[in-house]
C-alpha cells in the first residue's frame, strides 16, 4: 500500500489566489496548506510544474523543461522579505484577473521584477545567499547549465532548436562554450530564478511536512518536441541524424480516428544499456520536489504507439514495446523507494494491469468515467479495489455539476438512483461516494469542493485556448468548506 485509508484534494498551483495574477509559492500556498489542513487532508496533489510555453497554450504537460521550476510561481512578496527586492518594487503591481490566469501579462510582470531582483541580489545578497546560489548551480549542474543555455538561445534564434545553427543544434562543444561565455550574465540570470523557485518551494514542502500532508506531483510520460531535454540528451531519444525526431508518440486508431500528439519517443534500447540515466535523473529530481508522483499515461511504459514522424495519419503507427517493470525496478533500486500513482484510465489490457501491480502502485478510478446504469461497472465507487485512488475528476475531466448538467437523462436518472440524490448537491454526493470507497486515497479537484460548473474546467483536452487558467480566489478558500470536508473525512475513516 502506498497510502493509509487517506484523503486530498487537487489544485495546480497556477490556481491559487494571490496579487500577481497567478498562484505562487509564498503566502498563497501556505494558506492553501492551512485550509489543507484544517479540511483534513493529507495530500495536495497538482500538476507538473515545469515553466510553460504560450505556443503550447501554457499547458503544464507540454514543458520546455522536465527538470526546471516554472519562474512565474516565484512569489515576489517573499524577495522582499528576502532583501532582493524593497517593498516600494512592487508598488507598480497591474490590476491582474482573480478569476484567470493571464499568462503573457503574468510572465511579462514577473520577469521584470525577477530581473531586479537578480541585480539587487549581486549587489547586495549577504555571504550565505551566494554561496547557497553556487551550491545549488553546483548541485543541479546536470540540469541547469543546459536548461538555462536553451533559454538564452531559444530567445536569441526565436525558433525551435531543431531549427538552430547546424553547430548548435548538434551541440557542437565549441560552439557551445562559445555560446555560453557570450552568454554567461544571462545564463547566471535563468539560473538565478530557478534558485529562487528551488529555495522557496523547499521551504513549503517544510512547510507541508509539519503539517503531515503528502505532495503529488505529475511525471508526464512524453517531454515536448521543442525541450531542452530532446535537445540536450538526444541519445535518449529516437533522432534521425540531424537530431530531429525519428518518430512521435500518439494513439491507434483502435476506437476513434487515432491521434498523432507529435511528442518524440524513446530510444528504450540506447537508455536500457546506460542504466536508464535519464530516467533516475528525472525521478530523483522530481522526488527531491514531491514525495509522490504521479505517472502520467501509465500505458506508455507497458508499449507504445510509434507514428513516423513524416506520417499524418496515425493508423500508418505500430505497436512497439516498453522496457516496463525493468525500468522502475531500475529507478527503485537507484532511489531507494518508489512511491507513485499510475495514471491507468482509458483502454486498459492484462499487460497493463499485470505491470502495475508489478510495480505496487494503485491505478485511478473516476466516477465521471461510469455508465451509471451498469450494475458493476468498473468506475462506480462501490467497485473500487483497495489499491487505487478514487477522484471526483481530475485536470483533464469536466467539474462534477459540469458532467451532471451534460449528461444525458438516462445517465442522469440512474446516477441519482445510485447516489440517492435529486442533484441539487451533487457534488457533495460524488465526493461522499468515492470518500466511502475501499480506494486507499481519494482526491477531488477544489472546483468539485467549491460546486462549480464547467465554466471551472481547467482542462478540456483536444482543445487549444481557455485551459489552465482557472483560479480560485481568497474567499473560496472558505473555512465551512473546509469544515465540511474534514467531517466527511472523519466520517469515512479518512483522517
Amino acid at each position: 500500500m502506498q497510502f493509509d485509508r487517506e484523503a486530498g484534494v487537487l489544485l495546480h498551483v497556477t490556481a491559487l489566489p494571490g496579487p500577481d495574477g497567478v498562484g505562487t509559492l509564498g503566502e498563497p500556498a501556505h494558506v492553501f496548506l492551512e485550509w489543507l489542513d484544517r479540511a483534513g487532508a493529507s495530500v495536495w496533489q497538482f500538476c507538473p510544474l515545469g515553466p510553460t510555453s504560450g505556443i503550447h497554450g501554457d499547458s503544464p504537460y507540454q514543458s520546455p523543461s522536465a527538470f526546471a521550476g516554472n519562474p512565474t510561481l516565484v512569489d515576489l512578496d517573499a524577495l522582499v522579505e528576502a532583501g532582493w527586492l524593497h517593498a516600494s518594487d512592487l508598488d507598480d503591481r497591474p490590476a491582474f484577473d482573480p478569476h484567470h490566469v493571464e499568462f503573457e501579462r503574468v510572465k511579462a510582470y514577473t520577469d521584470e521584477k525577477l530581473r531586479e531582483a537578480f541585480e539587487a541580489f549581486d549587489e547586495r545578497a549577504d555571504p550565505e545567499a551566494h554561496e547557497a546560489f553556487e551550491a545549488f548551480r553546483e548541485r543541479e549542474a546536470d540540469w541547469l547549465e543546459d536548461y538555462a543555455l536553451y533559454d538564452v538561445l531559444k530567445g536569441e534564434y526565436e525558433a525551435a532548436w531543431t531549427d538552430w545553427p547546424a553547430d548548435v543544434r548538434l551541440r557542437d562543444p565549441d560552439a557551445l562554450a562559445a555560446a555560453r561565455e557570450e552568454h554567461a550574465d544571462e545564463i547566471e540570470y535563468r539560473a538565478f530564478r530557478q534558485f529562487c523557485f528551488d529555495r522557496q518551494w523547499q521551504d513549503l514542502r517544510a512547510a507541508a511536512s509539519e503539517r503531515g500532508i503528502d505532495l503529488v506531483g505529475d511525471v508526464p510520460i512524453y517531454v515536448a518536441a521543442d525541450s531542452v531535454d530532446v535537445w540536450a540528451n538526444p541519445d535518449a531519444f529516437d533522432l534521425d541524424e540531424e537530431n530531429r525526431p525519428a518518430s512521435v508518440a500518439g494513439v491507434p486508431p483502435d476506437l476513434d480516428a487515432g491521434q498523432r500528439w507529435g511528442n518524440p519517443l524513446y530510444d528504450w534500447d540506447a537508455l536500457a544499456a546506460n542504466g536508464y540515466d535519464w530516467w533516475v535523473r528525472r525521478f530523483r529530481r522530481l522526488y527531491d520536489l514531491v514525495d509522490v508522483v504521479r505517472i502520467d499515461h501509465f500505458k506508455g511504459f507497458e508499449r507504445f504507439w510509434a507514428i513516423p514522424t513524416d506520417a499524418d495519419d496515425p493508423s500508418e503507427g505500430e505497436w512497439r514495446e516498453a522496457p516496463g517493470r525493468e525500468l522502475f525496478e531500475t529507478v527503485a533500486d537507484e532511489l531507494g523507494s518508489f512511491r507513485a500513482i499510475a495514471e491507468d484510465l482509458g483502454h486498459l489490457t492484462p499487460e497493463l494491469h499485470a505491470l502495475r501491480e508489478a510495480v505496487g502502485v494503485p491505478g485511478m478510478r473516476v466516477p465521471l468515467y461510469a455508465d451509471w446504469c451498469a450494475e458493476n461497472h468498473m468506475y462506480l465507487p462501490h467497485t473500487y479495489p483497495e489499491d487505487c485512488v478514487g477522484y471526483t475528476g481530475t485536470h483533464d475531466t469536466d467539474t462534477v455539476v459540469g458532467w451532471y448538467q451534460s449528461s444525458d437523462d438516462r445517465q442522469r436518472e440512474c446516477a441519482n438512483f445510485y447516489l440517492d440524490t435529486d442533484g441539487t448537491e451533487v457534488n457533495w454526493d460524488v465526493l461522499d461516494a468515492v470518500w466511502r470507497s475501499d480506494a486507499e486515497l481519494a482526491v477531488t479537484p477544489l472546483q468539485d469542493v467549491l460546486g462549480l460548473g464547467s465554466d471551472a474546467r481547467f482542462n478540456t483536452p483536444g482543445t487549444l485556448g481557455g485551459n489552465w487558467d482557472w483560479r480560485v480566489t481568497w474567499e473560496g478558500l472558505d473555512d465551512g468548506l473546509a469544515d465540511r470536508l474534514r467531517e466527511l473525512t472523519e466520517y469515512h475513516g479518512r483522517l
